[in-house]
């Protein structure tokens, strides 16, 4: 038998010959099969080791964080077995004892990434000696300087002249008021004198500027075409570093022949639009367990892939907690390596047409009406025809007269508590502005998934979506907006903590993000499908509101205590 199949006895009853695989981009819980097969996995990391040499601890590490798979197998004679897969490579190896081996051809990459590194390598010390060599350093420095100095020699001169030009002004004016206004003689000499020489002065400054314009370009000549020059060799090397990276990186895209369950073979980049696969692409888990098992003339039966180890920097992963194969990378790749297979859509997560929680009305008025939303009702309708059911549509059957758009801010689908909603444009409008201008004061309680140690913060590092998972959110410090949040431990019971969270900005996903994220608590809020692990309910409650009412002028406040 082969030694990277672990046989294994499944709970469960796996599926007759023909049945349908599992779609690896299911968004909800794997398979009860894959699970099992999965958690013997699991088991064998939290024993301190991936393999005889590879301890587990290395996933510990920052970044060391690592998305394994398990693919459940029906062997030729009909036992059931399960093969194992790490994504991308592992303590720097491609091969660890007991896992598959990667999909590229071993000799047509050996024979290629030995020069071509050396290539890429020896032109980006080219490109390093080049940015750092004293005269190109000297020269940026000066450069610097100098682009300093003129601005700030212009900007006194521009001062200067204008203050010259008022007093002009004013004198012009004085001049002008003093001519008689019927007067036969015209201008009189000495004011046309006078009115003349202003115009000269206005000249003169002309000229001055002309002047050091001129100079500060000739300054500009003695450094910009030696620095240009400079420059000009460090893009020349940098675009041939870029060039001679692509090529090599299409020569070893065209080591990996992808074999679908059918046995049609076609090279990695025919798969992907502009023939550009992605950097890492085929060499996630699946890919891999699919390639060994149809190479070992192994049936494929159900999928499952986690992640294992710490978050990656940008968050949006959990030690332990199953994810759907990736959009970006495997995406393109694995409906062609299914060919052959019956597959199962997709599971989808959606939410209940209809939430069974009522909306319980805490406050209202002829403007405005504060609302306890229950989790698991949409704020507003979804995009799906069979989502209707929402605050928004509850509140206009309550209200047919209002006007506006009603609700002024929103909470997650899997999130409880107030919500505010104005009855016409007037109060909307203004309700608005107090929360763009920060003005309201929120504050949310939720039990997260671990022991936070310190007993209060402030986290704060940008967010945005994550363009190839959406709806997660990751953190970007380049691309990302602002995000920050003030929090407060109330209680810690049974590996759990209760905080509660004070969100000063209102990005999508804040609070989950800034729970889970190594940045913030590290520990998930209980119950996060998305950023932990799901469970009965999101335990993440908006139970208290302060704003000033739009028409009376007073600071209300409004409390509704969590459920949980």
């Amino acid at each position: 038998m082969d030694a990277r199949v672990t046989l294994f006895e499944p709970r469960t009853s796996p599926p007759e010959e023909g049945g349908s695989f599992p779609s690896p981009f299911d968004e909800l819980e794997p398979s009860t099969l894959a699970r099992q097969a999965a958690e013997v996995l699991q088991a064998e990391l939290r024993s301190g080791h991936l393999a005889p040499d590879v301890p587990t601890s290395l996933l510990e590490n920052p970044e060391g964080g690592k998305m394994f798979g398990v693919l459940v197998v029906r062997l030729p004679d009909g036992r059931i077995g399960f093969l194992r897969a790490f994504s991308g490579m592992l303590a720097g190896r491609w091969d660890v004892e007991g896992f598959v081996p990667p999909l590229f051809d071993r000799e047509a990459r050996a024979h290629l990434e030995p020069t071509g590194e050396v290539t890429v390598k020896a032109l980006l010390a080219r490109y390093e000696a080049l940015s750092t060599a004293p005269e190109f350093l000297e020269l940026r420095t000066a450069q610097a300087a100098q682009s300093a100095r003129h601005t700030a020699e212009l900007s006194a001169l521009r001062e200067r002249h204008e203050a010259k030009r008022k007093q002009r002004h004013a004198r012009r004016d004085e001049l002008t008021r003093n001519q008689p206004a019927h007067s036969g003689e015209g201008v009189s000499t000495e004011q046309r004198a006078a009115l003349h020489a202003l115009d000269q002065e206005s000249r003169g400054d002309k000229a001055e500027r002309r002047r050091l314009e001129a100079t500060h370009a000739e300054e500009r000549q003695r450094i910009e075409p030696k620095l240009a020059r400079l420059e000009r060799r460090l893009r020349a090397v940098e675009r041939l570093r870029h060039m001679v990276s692509r090529a090599l990186m299409r020569r070893i895209h065209d080591t990996y022949a992808i074999t679908s369950a059918r046995g049609e073979r076609r090279l990695l980049r025919t798969l992907y639009e502009r023939g550009q696969p992605p950097s890492g692409a085929a060499d996630c888990a699946a890919p891999k367990l699919l390639a060994y098992a149809y190479a070992h003339g192994l049936r494929p039966l159900a999928l499952a892939e986690f992640w294992w180890g710490s978050a990656p920097p940008a968050g949006g992963r959990v030690s332990g907690a199953y994810y759907a194969a990736c959009r970006d990378k495997c995406g393109p790749l694995l409906p062609f390596m299914l060919e052959g297979l019956q597959v199962a859509p997709p599971r989808i997560f959606s939410p209940p047409p209809s939430a069974p929680g009522a909306l319980t009305v805490l406050f209202e008025d002829p403007w405005l009406v504060v609302i306890n939303k229950p989790h698991g009702l949409l704020s507003v309708p979804g995009r799906e025809e069979s989502l209707t059911d929402s605050v928004l549509t509850r509140l206009k059957a309550r209200h047919p007269q209002a006007t506006g758009p009603l609700l002024v801010h929103r909470l997650d689908l899997d999130t409880s508590g107030l919500l505010v909603a104005a009855l016409d444009s007037r109060t909307h409008a203004s309700l608005q502005s107090q929360f763009v201008h920060r003005e309201v004061r929120k504050r949310y309680v939720a039990w997260v998934d671990g022991h936070v140690r310190e007993d209060q913060g402030r986290i704060d590092f940008p967010m945005r979506v994550d363009l190839n998972d959406r709806p997660r959110q990751i953190h970007d410090p380049v691309h990302g907006k602002s995000a920050v949040t003030e929090w407060r431990v109330l209680e810690r019971r049974e590996g759990r903590t209760r905080v509660a969270f004070f969100p000063l900005t209102g990005r999508t996903h804040q609070l989950r993000v800034h729970a889970s994220h190594p940045l913030g608590l590290g520990a998930p809020i209980v119950g996060d499908r998305l950023y932990g692990r799901d469970g009965e309910r999101l335990m993440l409650h908006a139970e208290s509101l302060t704003f000033q009412h739009p028409r009376t002028g007073e600071s209300i406040t409004f409390d509704c205590p969590a459920p949980f």
